[in-house]
């Protein structure tokens, strides 16, 4: 939903769907070597030092650094979150609901 929200901002289009879908094209420079490393994170793989290395070696150094930061508090977050039971709440139900629906995420509630 933010990167939704970023793309139109800067006037750009995205396709939310790249997170469930490899083949599509999200229109995200580099989105599958960004999401190949947080794949890597998220899963402690043994190519995570292979991932990270191709972040640093296509993007640069800083962008490494945004992209651990950026995976780092998306964990933290997502974790705090289920862990108090917080429920989503009604606005962001609303305004969630076709990106929700587009992506079937609505099929991982849990219970």
């Amino acid at each position: 939903m933010l990167l939704r929200g970023s793309g139109q901002h800067a006037g750009q289009t995205y396709d939310d769907r790249f997170a469930i879908d490899a083949k599509t094209d999200s229109g995200v420079p580099h989105a599958r070597v960004l999401l190949d490393f947080a794949e890597a994170c998220s899963a402690l793989s043994a190519d995570l030092a292979d991932r990270r290395e191709a972040v640093r070696n296509t993007l640069g150094e800083a962008a490494l650094v945004d992209a651990a930061a950026t995976i780092a508090i998306f964990q933290a977050v997502v974790k705090i979150a289920d862990a108090t039971g917080i429920p989503l709440e009604d606005a962001k139900a609303e305004i969630s609901a076709a990106f929700r629906a587009d992506l079937d995420l609505d099929a991982f509630v849990a219970e």
